[in-house]
C-alpha cells in the first residue's frame, strides 16, 4: 500500500500533509501544491472566529491585498510568497517552506549567538527592509519571531509581511492584542501612521536583544511597557554586558541611533543601516586580530 488511495484534505489545489505549528492567526501546515510537486507552508487566518461579520468583508479584502503586497516582494532574505486563497471559511497564504527555525531561542541569556553573527543577522534584515520599504511596504511587526534562520544555509528570510497591518482591527473576538508592544517604535504605540523607520527602531530593539537577552524596555503592564518606550532610555548595554562597550562601541553607538525616540533622528534607511553595522563589523574584526 503506498497510501495513494487515501484523499489527503485539501486548501485550494494544495493538498494538506501536516501541520507544522501554530502562529499567532492560525495555524500552519506543511503542504504540496500537486501541480508541480512544491512543498509550501500554509498559513491559515480562520477570519470568521476572530472578526465580528460587520468587519469580515473589510478584513477579507486587506488580508488578500497584504498578500499581494507581501507577493511583490522578491529579496533572498524574505520569505516568499506563491499565492493566497481562501476556503472552508479559512484565508491562506501559501509560501516557501524554510527549513529552519525562528530566532527566539537565540534571544535567552544563556544562548546568545557570537556578536559577529548577530551582526550579520541584522545586517540582512536591514537590507531586506530596505528593499521592502523602497516598496513601500513597511512589516509592522519586526521581531525575532519573524525572523527565521536556516542553518543549513546560514541565512535568514523575514516572515509574516503585513500580517500585522490585516490585524489592525479594533474589533478582533478574542481582544488580542496584535503586533508585539515590547518591539513596537513610539509613534506605532500612539497609533499614528507608521512608515519604514518603525521597523528599523524594532530591529534596533531586536539587536539590542539578541547582544544582551533582555529587552531594552521593560514593564509589569501594558501602560508601563509604553510609557517607558516612549519616554524612558533603554537600560545601557555596558551594564548588562560590559565587554560590549568596550569590544564593540560602535554596536552601541547603532543601537542608540535606532532607538531613538523621534524618527527623524533615527536611521532613515535600512541602507543605512547596514552600512554602519558593515563597518562595525570590520572595526570589531580588526580588534579581534591584534
Amino acid at each position: 500500500l503506498d497510501g495513494g488511495d487515501v484523499e489527503k484534505p485539501k486548501l485550494g489545489r494544495y493538498e494538506v500533509e501536516k501541520e507544522l505549528g501554530k502562529g499567532a492567526m492560525g495555524v500552519v501546515y506543511l503542504g504540496k501544491d500537486p501541480t508541480i510537486n512544491r512543498i509550501v507552508a500554509i498559513k491559515t487566518m480562520a477570519l470568521a472566529q476572530e472578526f465580528e461579520e460587520d468587519e469580515l468583508e473589510e478584513v477579507k479584502s486587506r488580508f488578500f491585498r497584504e498578500a499581494e503586497t507581501a507577493g511583490r516582494l522578491t529579496h533572498p532574505n524574505i520569505v516568499t510568497i506563491y499565492d493566497a486563497g481562501e476556503e472552508h471559511d479559512l484565508a491562506y497564504i501559501a509560501m516557501e517552506f524554510l527549513e529552519g527555525h525562528d530566532l527566539v531561542r537565540y534571544t535567552k541569556p544563556d544562548n546568545l549567538l557570537p556578536i559577529p553573527m548577530v551582526i550579520g543577522i541584522i545586517y540582512k534584515a536591514a537590507e531586506a527592509l530596505d528593499f521592502a520599504h523602497k516598496q513601500n511596504v513597511v512589516h509592522r511587526d519586526i521581531k525575532p519571531a519573524n525572523i527565521m534562520y536556516l542553518p543549513k544555509k546560514k541565512d535568514i528570510k523575514i516572515t509574516d509581511f503585513g500580517i500585522a497591518r490585516i490585524t489592525d482591527s479594533s474589533k478582533t473576538k478574542t481582544g488580542m492584542v496584535l503586533g508585539t508592544p515590547s518591539y513596537m517604535s513610539p509613534e506605532q504605540l500612539a497609533g499614528k501612521k507608521v512608515d519604514g523607520r518603525s521597523d528599523l527602531f524594532s530591529l534596533g530593539v531586536m539587536l539590542y536583544q539578541l547582544l544582551t537577552g533582555e529587552l531594552p524596555f521593560k514593564g509589569e503592564s501594558m501602560a508601563t511597557l509604553m510609557y517607558k518606550i516612549a519616554n524612558d532610555p533603554p537600560t545601557p548595554i555596558a551594564e548588562l554586558r560590559p565587554e560590549l562597550a568596550e569590544k564593540a562601541p560602535c554596536l552601541l553607538k547603532i543601537i542608540a541611533k535606532a532607538l531613538e525616540k523621534d524618527r527623524e533622528q533615527r536611521y532613515q534607511t535600512g541602507a543605512e543601516m547596514a552600512r554602519d553595522l558593515k563597518a562595525c563589523a570590520k572595526m570589531i574584526a580588526g580588534k579581534v586580530q591584534k
